[in-house]
């Protein structure tokens, strides 16, 4: 099975785009302002463009992006910053996530910065591979790495995003072998930091609160809203939805439904059969990924293929726990299925470095082993 996961990725990836495009065409008619096919067109756009970025991503050298991995950090803790910046800030509904871009209109650093950073944490321990149970090389240096961004990207009031690589930095932290002795105790202090931010915030702990009593009315009509309204859509779509295009929910009382809350859509006009599907194709991508990075001949490839699989697959899990009411409302889109063009783009990309990992492996063993196959015959004397 794992000479075949690239197979596996590919056509999750393409299973879970076609239904996004199916779905933006069903729900983008109804968002106010815009015409009834711009949103399908503008993601159609954005997944060439994205295409591309995969195909190059696949055939760039591996080495070169390691070296220059330093730099690439640099450059996206600026853009980072750049989202502070007035003028060159384009801050929305409360949150400072996007920047102006001449060419390209909005741009969102923290979707580069998800590859980015696994990047850095992977070139950090293929350099120290050796120390990698040691405190300072092994925790720190590293910790400060990732910590910069993460920081940056949470102070956007991007908390859901800077959650998602938290986990991810965590789980290739955990595999390359950091002790646990110092990652333990860090993360429930960070934990107990955010804890203590969410409750001292007057819009998180209000939607917090919201989540916990949903059945309350005042709650139904203000923070709760959209996770209220998302359960009633999948409740309405029953086990076979109610054939495509014919939801109500997405019609103004489901707000947002052409981005984050686009899954309950799905349930809503599809039914079963297609949630559970997306939810299958999201598992093979979890399996495609952690197969890559098990055949990844040394520690860079494999830590990258861990940690994009990672970026991928909990953002997923985050939002179909958030539109399912299984946690508090937090923002992140559905990847390769909501709108957004940042998004799909570097995830396409993503997907692409995992396939040139896979390849390189594959290209390493084949040189590895010339003579398989093959019988020798010798005269014993």
């Amino acid at each position: 099975m794992t000479r075949h996961c690239s197979i596996i990725l590919c056509t999750a990836v393409a299973a879970l785009v076609a239904l996004g495009l199916i779905m933006l065409t069903s729900t983008g008619a109804w968002v106010r302002g815009f015409g009834q096919y711009h949103f399908m067109s503008r993601q159609a756009m954005m997944m060439g463009v994205g295409l591309v970025a995969a195909v190059i991503a696949a055939r760039f050298p591996l080495e070169l992006l390691r070296k220059l991995a330093p730099w690439i950090l640099a450059g996206c803790c600026v853009l980072l910053i750049l989202c502070y910046i007035p003028g060159i800030a384009d801050p929305q509904l409360g949150s400072k996530r996007w920047i102006k871009v001449p060419v390209i209109g909005q741009f969102q650093p923290s979707e580069a910065a998800k590859i980015v950073i696994i990047l850095a944490l992977a070139a950090w321990f293929a350099r120290w591979q050796t120390e990698v149970h040691t405190f300072w090389r092994g925790f720190v240096m590293p910790g400060i790495i990732v910590g910069i961004p993460i920081v940056l990207i949470a102070g956007e009031t991007d908390v859901g995003t800077a959650l998602s690589l938290s986990v991810a930095v965590g789980a290739v932290m955990f595999c390359v072998g950091t002790r646990l002795l110092y990652t333990v105790p860090t993360a429930l202090l960070g934990i107990s930091g955010a804890t203590y931010y969410v409750m001292h915030d007057a819009v998180r702990r209000a939607r917090i609160d919201a989540w916990l009593d949903l059945e309350n009315p005042i709650h139904q009509l203000d923070q709760g809203m959209q996770q209220w309204r998302a359960l009633l859509a999948l409740g309405n779509g029953g086990p076979w939805g109610v054939g495509l295009g014919n939801g109500v929910e997405k019609f103004g009382t489901l707000t947002f439904a052409h981005i984050d809350f686009i899954f309950p859509v799905v349930g809503e006009e599809l039914g079963l059969p297609f949630t559970l599907g997306v939810v299958f194709c999201y598992v093979m991508i979890a399996v495609g990924g952690c197969g890559i990075a098990l055949q990844a001949t040394n520690v860079f490839n494999r830590c990258m293929a861990l940690g994009l699989t990672c970026v991928i697959v909990v953002p997923a899990m985050q939002n179909i726990a958030v539109t399912t009411a299984m946690l508090p409302n937090d923002g992140l889109p559905l990847p390769f299925v909501s709108y957004g063009g940042t998004s799909l783009v570097f995830s396409l990309a993503a997907i692409g470095l995992l396939v040139g990992i896979h390849r390189r492996s594959h290209a390493c063993a084949a040189r590895e082993f010339p003579l398989t196959q093959q019988t020798r015959l010798a005269v014993r004397l």
